[in-house]
């Protein structure tokens, strides 16, 4: 098992922790996973997705990354669906966010829907922050990641990529990856999602 990277201590502070807590719980029991299952697919410890779905733990963004892709379903989803939205208007102010606890990542679902064939998430990425996410999270997808401000590094496996304002990268073939911010602004950009076919 991987070392489970939480916030121990204190309850889901962000709006949205209680909901994605009870819906992580739903998805694994709508699969059929017992919390033994769950974490053999997804590399988390059993006693550390037992305290997430007890909202008694704050999970990272690697995390639940980690968690979706053994589930089957992206982030944006899991997110739009701990927001129980199905529309297809989805205004600013009414759009789903989620701040990483551990590094202050700030991930927007912009689409007005889960599960789509197309997802938009906007996300802040605080000056020197890291991301990873295991290849899990990219087997059934396929990503685009467009810079609106500052310089990204995206690391697809053992590949490198800087990006700066108005680039824009498809990623390849599954892979690990990671997005890393390494100057001293935050860091803006689009990440547009689809399925695999």
């Amino acid at each position: 098992m991987i070392s489970d990277c939480v916030h121990y201590g204190e309850r889901m502070s962000d709006e949205l922790g209680p909901a994605l807590a009870v819906t992580l719980q739903s998805l694994r029991r709508e699969r059929g996973l017992s919390g033994a299952a769950l974490a053999e697919l997804s590399g988390v410890s059993r006693a550390m997705i037992s305290r997430i779905e007890n909202g008694d733990a704050q999970p990272t963004a690697s995390l639940l990354g980690r968690l979706s892709g053994a589930l089957g379903i992206t982030l944006s989803e899991l997110i739009a669906r701990a927001e129980q939205g199905d529309r297809r208007l989805a205004r600013r102010d009414q759009q789903p966010v989620w701040t990483d606890p551990e590094t202050g990542y700030r991930r927007r679902a912009v689409s007005p829907t889960s599960g789509g064939p197309l997802e938009l998430v906007e996300v802040e990425l605080p000056a020197g922050a890291r991301v990873a996410y295991p290849v899990e999270a990219y087997t059934f997808t396929r990503h685009q990641i467009w810079v609106l401000a500052g310089t990204l590094v995206y690391r697809e496996g053992a590949l490198e990529h800087v990006l700066g304002r108005g680039d824009c990268l498809q990623l390849g073939a599954p892979a690990p990856g990671e997005y890393h911010n390494p100057t001293e602004e935050t860091c803006r950009y689009l990440v547009a999602v689809t399925r695999r076919g």
